[in-house]
């Protein structure tokens, strides 16, 4: 079987071509193009994210963009997958921070390399932690948590998805910081995290902007900070902490576009055109803003050159927190 694990596909219903600007290469694709995605269907802000990706290569090219979920391993199956993939270009890694940036400091055999293994091709771009806190919480900036945390230390607690998760590393940043204290409270599923938040059991979050925004609109956490350097489009009314005088307390989930090491390189510059090509699009810019992505893209160079900034800004946090997973 061609995709052994759970391979879903966009809809299947007639799809409106787009007039593509750019040459593809001699024989490319000649077959349906598969992001594997290193985390589960149906959910989550990378799947929707890939799909909506996935959905608007539909348009341009001749053949399909299929998405394949790989969960497993905190992200390393599935990236494991692809760097030993064909180098023909019609496997990509869809794949972010986390398993990019995280992981090499979090696990002491990796079973790949990002450096080593992948062609980076693009930039995506970033969806950004906010912080959020219980309601009851005698705080209203950034400035007054600091204060309380400092005057009531290992008093408060914040909530994540897990140990080297976005959220996690997000609140390890922010104690590092401010030089505060809090217990980190890591939740399997961030869901049983939001009950806990709601009903005081803990006090802080730092989630992502598009998996606080329906508790956020609906009263029941009070936003603190984005942790970016500029607004989201998703929580526009949320000041940034850059914006509160923090500017290097930013933490987000970026993601990109990888292809397994030794892929031709026109076929990689094709796909950086392509994706560039609709990134600049009106409509395909607007759905994936409408996920909390603030839009970058670029050039391949862009994307190593924060790789290698952000596999040591993540190996310092992991470092800190005194984390490891073997």
């Amino acid at each position: 079987m061609l995709f052994p694990r759970r391979l879903l596909l966009p809809s299947l219903a007639a799809v409106p071509t787009v007039a593509l600007a750019i040459d593809l290469p001699p024989g490319w694709p000649d077959r349906p193009l598969r992001f594997i995605l290193p985390a589960a269907g149906g959910a989550g802000t990378a799947d929707t994210l890939a799909r909506i990706l996935a959905q608007e290569m539909d348009k341009r090219l001749p053949q399909r963009t299929l998405v394949d979920n790989r969960p497993g391993a905190n992200g390393n199956v599935g990236a494991t997958a692809a760097a030993r993939a064909a180098p023909d270009g019609h496997t990509i890694l869809f794949t972010w921070a986390g398993t990019m940036a995280t992981n090499p400091a979090l696990y002491r055999d990796l079973p790949y390399d990002p450096r080593r293994d992948f062609e980076p091709v693009i930039l995506l771009g970033n969806v950004p932690n906010v912080l959020v806190v219980n309601n009851a919480l005698p705080v209203h900036s950034l400035a007054e948590l600091t204060d309380y945390l400092k005057t009531h230390p290992g008093q408060v607690s914040f909530g994540s998805s897990g140990n080297g998760s976005s959220m996690h590393l997000a609140g390890e940043l922010y104690r590092q910081a401010t030089g505060t204290e809090m217990v980190h409270v890591p939740y399997n599923g961030i869901g049983q995290g939001f009950t806990d938040l709601f009903a005081g059991r803990i006090q802080v979050m730092f989630n992502l902007v598009t998996g606080a925004q329906p508790q956020i609109r609906a009263g029941q956490v009070r936003p603190i900070a984005v942790l970016s350097d500029r607004r989201s489009v998703v929580l526009p009314e949320v000041p940034t902490t850059a914006e509160l005088g923090m500017p290097g307390l930013e933490f987000g989930s970026w993601f990109c576009l990888m292809l397994p090491r030794r892929t031709p390189a026109p076929i990689a510059q094709a796909l950086n055109a392509l994706v560039n090509e609709i990134l600049q699009d009106p409509e395909g810019r607007q759905r994936l803003e409408a996920q909390g992505l603030d839009i970058i893209g670029g050039e391949p160079g862009r994307l190593s050159a924060l790789l290698e900034s952000e596999l040591q800004r993540h190996a310092a946090l992991v470092r800190f927190a005194g984390l490891s997973l073997q």
